[in-house]
């Protein structure tokens, strides 16, 4: 009898430790390698909202986009699938957590290249029937369209900069989850 107590007593002690920790996000930090949920708000400087995961904080900006779902992020840390600054500020985070991280532009897209503004001879464009004026968008052969950002006499230069390079962004970051559910 008390045998079989005592395998009860330890049988029950076990299984309320294994359920403890099973699944218990709470208290697990992010790590690289992990599979990761997060919504996020993205900023410049001054306040404009550029992306987000929140559908009426993307309608409240201007942003709205109906062709895109509006949910939580998801993506393994550290798979470089993200920008390096967004990347290393979810680690260490706990379920939950809301985190804002600030990220230098040499860490997100890269600092602004005055050498990757290119001259395009608006004789070529006119011969296209295109006629340039400075904001137009122009497709290049890759697919990508480039604004034009100044013209003179004979050339229209276009931008290659990604758009949001030489900026300084700032997340508003929560973590959704750790792992799949």
């Amino acid at each position: 009898m008390r045998k079989a107590l005592l395998l009860l007593i330890l049988t029950g002690m076990l299984l309320v430790s294994g359920c403890a920790s099973n699944g218990d996000q709470e208290n697990t930090m992010v790590q690289e390698g992990d599979l990761i949920s997060v919504n996020y708000i993205g900023q410049l400087d001054d306040g404009t909202i550029f992306d987000t995961s929140f559908e009426d904080v993307a309608k409240e900006a201007g942003q709205y986009n109906p062709a895109r779902g509006y949910e939580p992020l998801e993506f393994t840390v550290g798979a470089s699938r993200l920008i390096a600054g967004f990347d290393a500020g979810v680690v260490g985070m706990t379920v939950g957590e809301e985190k804002t991280v600030v990220i230098p532009a040499a860490e997100a897209y890269g600092e602004y290249d005055e050498e990757r503004v290119q001259p395009v001879p608006i004789s070529q464009l006119k011969e296209k029937d295109i006629e340039p004026e400075v904001g137009m968008l122009l497709n290049t052969i890759s697919g990508q369209q480039v604004p034009i950002v100044r013209m003179d006499e004979t050339n229209a230069y276009v931008d290659n900069n990604y758009p949001l390079a030489g900026e300084t962004l700032t997340f508003q970051i929560t973590l959704v989850s750790i792992g799949q559910d």
